[in-house]
């Protein structure tokens, strides 16, 4: 019959301040946590609130409109008066077709940095990618006056354009996987009499499908989000974007924070829902390379 050995003081005093370290790391989490969830939960909660809730002292975080007869009062009221729903589906539309012309003119570039030997191909390279340290802002106002001698004023050509022409970020993403896949594979499929464009078809899109997936939420995102030109070039009602049609629900005096919080709301779930449908794509597109 054995016994185990008693467990000496230091070993004892080490498990514990395991234990305590474990309890402060999840405490402090946790924490974090709650502070970077609060403000998606006030929008919510003002979302379903009236207007004399929401500048109640104390705040009030009961959502009183939601235990009435009319819980979404304020959504109603946004797509009956300011046409929301319009201004959802034109951001769709642009965001859309804005990140899908990304994967096509990125994939393209990305495949000839990659791939093929041309003279200053880094120079060019390097040139594209310094062009992701240069804000929006700088090349705001040529961009403008450009946009202004091609008559593209207040349409969507300005917001779809140069985000489909100048993806930077793309570029780099694709051309960093293009590079890792294996030259022998290109190399038999030249042999097999494979041109250039089914090599980049058949053999280089099937192996950057993760990045391509990644690429489209990013760029879908970023152009949902796109406030400066839609301020700019937008001044047809019908053609608002739905960042647009909440800078309208503000005032100089006033801003209708119910509407407001409640349009936010709606304005978000759209990147939620392609965040989802495209989550298990979005780290493997970032931190694989090669192929299977």
């Amino acid at each position: 019959m054995t016994s185990r050995a008693p467990r000496s003081p230091s070993t004892a005093r080490k498990g514990g301040w395991a234990r305590l370290s474990t309890v402060v790391v999840y405490a402090f989490l946790a924490g974090f946590a709650v502070l970077t969830l609060f403000p998606f939960l006030w929008m919510v909660l003002t979302s379903f609130q009236t207007p004399g809730d929401t500048f109640r002292i104390p705040p009030s975080l009961t959502p009183s409109l939601l235990f009435s007869a009319h819980p979404f009062a304020n959504f109603a009221e946004l797509f009956q008066r300011f046409s929301f729903g319009r201004y959802l589906l034109n951001s769709v539309f642009v965001s859309t077709v804005a990140a899908a012309g990304q994967l096509v003119t990125c994939s393209l570039a990305g495949f000839a940095f990659a791939r093929m030997r041309f003279p200053g191909r880094g120079l060019l390279f390097g040139a594209l990618v310094f062009t992701m340290f240069v804000p929006t802002e700088v090349t705001i106002i040529p961009e403008f006056l450009l946009m202004a001698k091609l008559n593209w004023l207040d349409t969507y050509l300005p917001l779809i354009v140069p985000s489909l022409m100048v993806g930077a970020f793309g570029t780099f993403l694709l051309t960093e996987t293009f590079r890792s896949v294996p030259y022998g594979l290109e190399e038999a499929a030249t042999i097999d009499g494979a041109s250039p464009l089914r090599i980049y078809w058949h053999l280089f899109m099937p192996v950057a499908r993760p990045a391509l997936v990644s690429l489209f939420v990013i760029a879908f995102i970023d152009n949902w989000n796109e406030l400066l030109r839609a301020v700019l070039y937008i001044s047809s009602n019908d053609l608002k974007t739905a960042p647009l049609g909440l800078v309208s629900l503000q005032g100089q005096y006033q801003s209708e924070w119910t509407l407001l919080m409640a349009g936010s709301l709606l304005s978000i779930l759209p990147m939620i829902v392609v965040y989802l449908l495209a989550q298990k794509y979005i780290v493997q597109g970032f931190v694989t390379s090669g192929i299977k």
